[in-house]
């Protein structure tokens, strides 16, 4: 087992658990991969990744019994933060599977709903796409005005309140890229992906 101060990435089968890792040594951090559930008991902070679908990453969580320790940690005060598929299973549930997310933050993951093709966007959004801080927040410092991030996904995260919501992007539609209330956050792009502007964010949430 790593130290406290460590930061435990959630290792269940579904993220970049070596980029991320690499990201946050690279922000001057210090991180692990936590592959039983036990280590994130003694963790000071913990990153939830993910990609693929919502039911798979919920499924392997609840396998690895990972669902009862992640929600301790936040009730606890500790921060979380998930990256893409990480950030949606902080929502209620998920229009792309039947199985409840870990209700961190309420709200509910939905597929883009615009007509892509007669606008020339195509879903799943992916590439480069521009944040606007909703809000203050210590995640949000040092990023630069034209600061702009790697997406890939096809849902986004509905919030039930508008002041959960930490960043906006722009597809087809205005949508929350970033999620936060209280010591419960998340991102729908991947900083480990997106150079100096997530290493930023990651140096950020580091120093928390």
């Amino acid at each position: 087992m790593e130290d406290s101060e460590a930061i435990a990435v959630v290792d269940y089968g579904a993220g970049n658990i070596g980029s991320v890792l690499n990201m946050i040594r690279k922000a001057g951090g210090r991180g692990f991969a936590a592959s039983r559930s036990e280590d994130l008991a003694a963790s000071s902070k913990i990153i939830l990744p993910g990609v693929g679908s919502f039911d798979n990453a919920m499924s392997r969580l609840s396998a690895l019994r990972f669902v009862e320790p992640l929600k301790d940690h936040a009730r606890a005060g500790r921060p979380l933060f998930g990256i893409c598929l990480g950030m949606q299973l902080l929502s209620d549930a998920s229009e792309e599977g039947g199985l409840e997310g870990l209700g961190l933050i309420p709200g509910e993951v939905r597929r883009f709903d615009f007509d892509g093709e007669s606008i020339g966007l195509k879903v799943p959004h992916m590439g480069w796409n521009g944040v606007t801080p909703a809000k203050e927040h210590l995640l949000c410092r040092g990023l630069e005005s034209d600061a702009r991030f790697y997406f890939v996904h096809s849902y986004f995260y509905d919030t039930q309140n508008p002041a959960d919501a930490l960043f906006y992007t722009e597809y087809g539609q205005r949508f929350a890229s970033g999620v936060h209330r209280g010591n419960v956050m998340g991102v729908q792009f991947h900083p480990e992906k997106s150079h100096r502007f997530g290493m930023q964010l990651l140096k950020n949430f580091i120093e928390l």
